[in-house]
């Protein structure tokens, strides 16, 4: 009887073994991904004021308070960067998408807080704005990986449109159509976007959020009833440095 008992006791100790490990090793990567994330600002940040052919690692590893041969130990290049600006924003995307589709509200309610989420992924976190500066400059393999992705949200977006058409909240439309306006719209907002002027990203959301809603509406009247409550339509955003509160407008 002893021989059973002290496999199950070596097993467990094993186990254990193993859970403690995870958890020693569970600071460390976080403290990685969260240096990634502050890699990501800083050349996001390049990428804006130089563009994306113009930034080198070096210009990178400088703006990321790094030596350029410890910026290796999280980024094999610029390109591995710029890719995971895109994946990392369209994953945010994604995640406002599911939300406003799981709730219990009209289709006119749930677009807005999707198109209010889009933009201040855009414009209010670097990363984003850096995401969609550059669409071709990343390998075949990873640009296909990321259109998947691009055309789970687009089909989303569509989705919604449709639903609102059939509820009769929004006018017939083509909702293909509508959605890539809408969509194109708030990701040619990086153009013109300028952090330094005088209105916040977020009031530049709403207001973006209420004139694409209300050219969708069978009845404009409707538009009154969905200005209340914004405080709600938040975007699903990743975590925030201190002292990158940024502030938009039309240059």
């Amino acid at each position: 009887m002893l021989q059973p008992f002290l496999s199950f006791e070596c097993r467990r100790m094993k186990l254990s073994n193993r859970q403690a490990k995870t958890q020693r090793n569970g600071h460390p990567k976080r403290r990685y991904l969260a240096r990634r994330l502050e890699i990501l600002r800083a050349a996001g940040r390049e990428f804006r004021l130089r563009g994306f052919a113009e930034t080198g690692m070096r210009d990178i590893a400088a703006a990321a308070a790094l030596s350029p041969a410890n910026l290796y130990n999280y980024f094999r290049g610029k390109h591995e960067i710029l890719f995971f600006c895109q994946d990392n924003s369209l994953d945010r995307m994604i995640a406002a998408l599911d939300k406003a589709r799981r709730m219990r509200t009209s289709a006119a309610t749930k677009l807005r807080m999707v198109i209010v989420s889009h933009l201040r992924c855009v414009l209010d976190e670097v990363e984003g704005s850096a995401a969609h500066l550059l669409t071709t400059a990343l390998p075949p393999r990873q640009q296909r990986y990321l259109l998947t992705k691009r055309d789970k949200y687009e089909v989303g977006v569509r989705n919604l449109i449709v639903a609102g058409v059939r509820s009769r909240e929004f006018a017939p439309c083509d909702a293909a159509l509508a959605g890539r306006a809408i969509l194109g719209g708030l990701n040619w907002s990086v153009q013109w976007f300028n952090p330094e002027g005088p209105l916040p990203a977020a009031e530049i959301a709403e207001r973006f959020a209420d004139y694409l809603i209300r050219g969708l509406l069978a009845r404009p009247d409707a538009h009154k009833r969905l200005s209340f409550g914004r405080e709600p339509h938040r975007a699903v955003r990743g975590p925030v440095l201190r002292g990158e509160k940024k502030r938009a407008s039309i240059r």
